[in-house]
């Protein structure tokens, strides 16, 4: 068995395993483990009564954080003529159409966005099997495969945060940083929540979520009461 390092044993102590948190006591529990010597990201994970493998239970969506991620973002745009231009103008580090597919194609992924206009998206779709995998596929259900590109850079730029439910049910997202103030990081957490509960699928039956916790990058999980964060979640079951 793996010995567990002072620093995790300190973390854990005065954290009761069995009890659901308040958002407010959570948060605080969060940022006073976060010591490590980088600003750690803070994030939530929502475990929900839904099975990815029925098309009506899907979860997936996008979220703009009110105060952002805290992460600096590189955004790519696979755009012609004045859609190109528009991105450039919004502030889109990397914009091309068939230079860029082969940059792609070589292994160069250096973004963490990726954004199409949709006459652009027979070419993209040659690269799922790269861009797919790493979450990076433009689609129109998030925003990201649309005619405002205007819009889709700075939303990306200014926190939007993808969600897609995982084989186990489980949703996940970084939602600030720990050197956020509380006040921004609860509202951060409660405009996520917010967002997977809005997007509920209509297949599920019974308790859609089930449990919420907060961690950060090198932090103990925290067990959050769902009930504490917004008035949706409260009603979710």
């Amino acid at each position: 068995m793996a010995k567990i390092g002072k620093r995790i044993v300190a973390s854990r102590d005065g954290i009761d395993r069995n009890k659901l948190y308040t958002l407010d006591e959570a948060v605080k529990l969060i940022k006073e483990r976060a010591t490590a010597k980088f600003d750690e990201t803070v994030e939530i994970a929502l475990n929900l009564g839904v099975d990815p493998r029925y098309a009506d239970q899907m979860v997936r969506g996008v979220c703009v954080l009110p105060n952002g991620t805290g992460k600096s973002v590189r955004v790519a745009v696979f755009a012609r003529g004045e859609k190109a231009d528009e991105a450039k103008a919004a502030g889109a580090d990397i914009v091309g159409a068939e230079d860029l597919m082969e940059q792609v194609q070589a292994g160069n992924i250096d973004f963490d966005r990726c954004i199409a206009t949709p006459d652009m998206m027979p070419l993209v779709g040659r690269l799922g099997k790269v861009l797919g995998p790493r979450g990076l596929m433009p689609n129109p259900k998030v925003g990201t495969a649309t005619l405002d590109v205007t819009a889709a850079v700075n939303d990306a730029k200014g926190g939007a945060v993808q969600f897609r439910v995982e084989k186990a049910g489980i949703v996940h997202a970084g939602v600030g940083k720990a050197s956020f103030d509380d006040t921004k990081l609860a509202e951060n957490i409660k405009a996520f929540t917010d967002a997977v509960m809005k997007a509920k699928p209509s297949g599920v039956k019974g308790n859609y979520l089930k449990r919420i916790a907060l961690t950060s990058t090198m932090g103990p999980g925290i067990k959050l009461d769902p009930s504490s964060v917004t008035a949706v979640s409260a009603g979710a079951a």
